[in-house]
């Protein structure tokens, strides 16, 4: 019994990526079904403070849409601006359980919500599509009869034709309820970027040196981040897996590298220390 009530709750509220990323969970649930195979979905929204660019030290609020399901054995996981499918479906009795799916997402850094009059005249930057594969491996039962420990990665390409590179964004969370009606998840990942990314997010060029007066800078990729952060998820009926409304909190930390750090945009005019913070509201059916 107890073993369902955690692995119920660690599928429920998991805490994928850092960034913008909360898991707001809802779930429609079969009475008497296995909670680690019957279908279920979660939906949910909040709020976000995050910097107004990568490197930014000015602070903007958006709003925050989340979907997190399972359907037919796929699960579905949330990501900053998207989302990812893992396709292989978990068992519940396996010690280790693995992941592989699509990954889709739309990033609008230095797109939209640009707050330093100087950046902003260095014009913005068109919307990323981003599309690639996620994988991973998680471990059940690592410290206690409950919790769980996941490593993940992401291999993105822009599709759209804005930076036109690559990335990938490896992870590692690990997941425990503090009781039945909290969960807890930290999670530590980074960030690498090609040539192409770092070119077009960090480099200055010469017409946009012009128009804000800003040095040029000629940027190369290589891990520009890294971060920690955690969730909190709290059932307002004091059980997550009874459903109902559950208030969420997430905050994290990252720090900017390399030429991630150097640029002009993050050196001249904004802060390799980066911070997130934010609340959710959720119902699960």
């Amino acid at each position: 019994m107890k073993c369902t009530m955690s692995s119920a709750i660690l599928k429920r509220f998991g805490l994928m990526t850092l960034g913008v990323t909360t898991a707001l969970p809802v779930y429609a649930q079969d009475v008497g079904a296995d909670p680690m195979t019957r279908d279920t979905i979660t939906v949910g929204a909040g709020i976000v403070a995050r910097p107004s660019y990568d490197g930014s030290d000015d602070y903007v609020v958006s709003p925050l849409p989340v979907i997190r399901g399972r359907v037919s054995g796929i699960t579905i996981n949330p990501r900053p601006g998207g989302i990812a499918l893992d396709l292989i479906p978990d068992t519940r009795e396996k010690k280790v359980n693995f992941a592989l799916g699509p990954v889709a997402a739309l990033s609008f850094n230095r797109n939209n919500q640009i707050e330093d009059s100087v950046v902003k005249a260095a014009g913005k930057l068109d919307t990323a599509v981003e599309l690639g594969v996620n994988a991973g491996i998680s471990v059940n039962n690592v410290l206690n009869d409950f919790d769980r420990i996941s490593f993940t990665t992401d291999v993105q390409w822009d599709v759209a034709g804005a930076y036109s590179g690559m990335t990938f964004s490896p992870a590692i969370s690990y997941a425990t309820p503090i009781n039945s009606g909290v969960l807890v998840t930290v999670i530590a990942n980074a960030h690498h970027v090609d040539d192409k990314y770092a070119s077009y997010y960090y480099s200055v060029t010469p017409a946009q040196a012009a128009a804000s007066g800003l040095p040029e800078y000629n940027a190369k990729g290589g891990w520009d981040k890294v971060g920690l952060g955690t969730l909190v998820a709290v059932s307002l009926s004091g059980n997550l897996i009874d459903g109902g409304w559950s208030v969420l909190g997430v905050a994290g930390y990252s720090h900017m590298l390399n030429d991630g750090k150097n640029t002009p945009y993050t050196a001249l005019r904004g802060n390799a220390n980066q911070w997130v913070g934010g609340l959710g509201l959720t119902y699960t059916f």
